[in-house]
């Protein structure tokens, strides 16, 4: 049963060891990620991390390591999605972010462990779909996308699961932006990418054009649709419920680059 949605940006900068301390304009980001951590913390000890592969048509691997490391953006700080080191398909940047939320929320403890859900960023509206819906039968299930068991996605079984999405808005948001610059265009699409996860209106995620996504930088596109066909699409009642409640902690772009922090509360199961 999924017991709260915690959305917030894809940024290797909210990361204290990366960002150094001359990054000042991180700090109000930061402090809102690490609330949502908290209270997605409080809310449920099994999460699943919804977001992006680093390339398109590198999504999909059944397996993925559970630890990994920042080396590639600068400082190797290391983070975990919890449970005992395996061995997979190296951590993209958007299951990273998810591991030092993860340590932000149980202070490095052990109680929180983190399904990685990665989804390619060029896939279709459609295919998000289609994915939605296999999520959303991952959050009957407890979180575990391989259970067979179909008692377990039962309601009152008390298995709350909480759905972390790492996702990223427009590239083109000031003149230093690293889009391009600032374009009108892309502010416009912030502001309904914004108000969309403001209000939770899973419909107007799910109507982003993928184009238009693409060409103001839109890192977070499929990773939202993807969160609107399993908290909203027509098929949703497998796993979820309407949302009951949002709540924006952050919505702002300090190096011209959309960020958006935001829980999603559920209502009573379908």
């Amino acid at each position: 049963m999924l017991a709260l949605v915690a959305i917030v940006p894809s940024a290797p900068l909210l990361v204290p060891e990366l960002a150094g301390p001359a990054a000042t304009d991180t700090e109000p980001v930061r402090a809102a990620v690490r609330a949502v951590a908290k209270r997605l913390g409080s809310a449920a000890d099994r999460w699943i991390a919804l977001g992006a592969a680093d390339r398109a048509g590198s999504a999909g691997a059944t397996d993925y390591r559970s630890c990994g490391d920042f080396g590639g953006y600068g400082v190797p700080h290391p983070v975990r999605l919890g449970g005992p080191p395996t061995e997979g398909a190296p951590l993209p940047l958007s299951m990273l972010i998810a591991g030092w939320v993860r340590g932000e929320a149980d202070g490095g403890g052990e109680r929180t462990t983190v399904t990685p859900w990665v989804v390619d960023p060029e896939w279709s509206p459609d295919q998000c779909a289609a994915a939605g819906l296999e999520l959303a039968r991952a959050l009957s299930d407890g979180g575990d996308p391989d259970s067979d068991d179909p008692d377990s996605g039962d309601p009152d079984s008390g298995d709350r699961v909480g759905l972390l999405v790492v996702a990223d808005g427009c590239t083109a948001l000031s003149p230093g932006a690293p889009g391009g610059g600032e374009r009108p265009s892309a502010i416009a699409l912030q502001r309904r990418i914004d108000d969309a996860l403001a209000r939770a209106d899973t419909g107007a995620l799910a109507a982003l054009d993928a184009d238009a996504c693409a060409a103001e930088g839109v890192g977070g596109r499929a990773a939202w649709q993807v969160l609107a066909a399993a908290c909203g699409g027509p098929a949703a009642d497998v796993a979820v419920s309407d949302v009951a409640a949002a709540e924006v902690l952050y919505r702002d772009a300090p190096f011209g680059v959309g960020y958006t922090v935001a829980v999603w509360s559920p209502g009573a199961p379908r």
